[in-house]
């Protein structure tokens, strides 16, 4: 045995998991994605989804995606760079960066191309780049492509971050890159401070939108929209995954850093385009995202409800601001048994263990979508409730 087959040999803590009864992970889902879906040929809640405002069944971008493979195909054959780029992606880009309020915009093959694309291209060697210890695996793994020094800061420490920045030459460029919205912890990035701090240290400024498209913001343009700081944030990054309902990303920017990225970005040059149904979904998804702001208030309206049912009940839910709520375990093996009772009991929801979060911080992921009803989130927290404390998680 060879050592690569040593090593793969030796990995085995899934199968551990598996032996207890508690593996949760891909699951094989046998429906579309919606507030109910049917796994096992059982009928299931669903609060483990991003599709916050409920469209990946839409009636209109399903239909949108049929026609866009009878004009288009299935694929675009290569790489925007090169022949992969068709009028729809054009079309998708011009709408993205209005709706985000840039001059212009990219798409890339996934979310996480697009971190990882821009992140690794937009500094050199002697620059800087400073993250948010809880940033996303796509921004961290971005800096570990490129040739820049890293550096992180505390969670949504505003003392760190300056702390930080101020040991920074300040004629080097210094990207301060952080997630308008945390993935697991629900909290909203505090913007206005980091703003403040980079213009004090002559930094620059780019924001992961992935959590917070379709659901902060005006008309759910993001959290820098929400702060009102669109002319001071250099970078916008976006995904289709969530609310847009399909697969995509994007990086909004000035016309210089869109133009500097499409010849220098290698996972966009190497990578093949977006399907034509994927770009025809998104752009249908803005549309309607924008006509039906319904959509954005009753997700709120759900997220209020929902937060105030588990705090009655005694959960520690963090400082989540969002539809993403964590539910505290702090136990890895615990949120393992409880992720599967749920599945059991007919709620779909997700554990996060290490290193998703920080090992001491392990919990279930309690997803709202705009399409949930409160008698689903009734259902959801009760079963919640009634689990977590034969395990002796919830303090009431």
């Amino acid at each position: 045995m060879n050592p690569l087959q040593k090593k793969m040999e030796a990995y085995t803590s899934p199968q551990q998991v598996k032996e207890q009864g508690f593996y949760p992970f891909f699951k094989a889902i046998e429906s579309a994605q919606d507030t109910v879906v049917q796994l096992n040929g059982k009928k299931v809640l669903m609060f483990g989804s991003n599709s916050y405002l409920g469209l990946t069944n839409h009636p209109l971008i399903k239909e949108a995606a049929i026609n866009a493979i009878k004009k288009y195909g299935t694929g675009c054959a290569g790489s925007r760079f090169l022949n992969g780029t068709i009028d729809l992606h054009n079309k998708l880009e011009h709408a993205l960066s209005q709706f985000v309020g840039k001059e212009s915009a990219i798409v890339f093959s996934t979310g996480f191309q697009a971190n990882l694309g821009a992140v690794s291209a937009l500094t050199g060697r002697h620059d800087y780049l400073v993250i948010d210890d809880a940033d996303h695996a796509s921004i961290i793994d971005g800096c570990r492509l490129s040739f820049s020094k890293v550096i992180k800061f505390k969670h949504n420490d505003m003392v760190s971050l300056e702390k930080e920045l101020k040991a920074l030459p300040e004629d080097k460029i210094k990207l301060i890159i952080i997630d308008g919205v945390f993935s697991m912890e629900g909290d909203i990035a505090k913007l206005p401070e980091i703003a403040r701090i980079s213009a004090k240290y002559n930094g620059s400024i780019m924001v992961d939108e992935a959590h917070s498209l379709g659901v902060i913001g005006k008309n759910g343009s993001g959290s820098v929209a929400h702060f009102g700081l669109t002319s001071e944030v250099d970078v916008i990054m976006g995904t289709f995954s969530k609310s847009l309902s399909t697969v995509g990303g994007f990086i909004a920017a000035d016309e210089a850093t869109i133009n500097y990225l499409k010849h220098t970005s290698r996972s966009l040059i190497f990578s093949a385009s977006i399907s034509p149904a994927n770009a025809a979904s998104a752009l249908t998804a803005l549309e309607i995202v924008k006509a039906e702001p319904e959509r954005i208030e009753q997700l709120w309206s759900n997220t209020h409800y929902a937060m105030k049912q588990l705090k009655d009940r005694g959960f520690d839910i963090g400082k989540t601001e969002t539809p993403i709520i964590p539910i505290y375990v702090r136990d890895d093996t615990k949120t393992f048994m409880l992720t599967q009772m749920l599945l059991d009991d007919g709620v779909f929801v997700n554990p996060i263990i290490s290193p998703a979060v920080r090992s001491d911080s392990s919990l279930i992921r309690f997803s709202l979508m705009a399409t949930h009803t409160f008698e689903q989130i009734d259902i959801a927290i009760g079963k919640i409730h009634k689990i977590a404390s034969q395990l002796g998680i919830a303090s009431k």
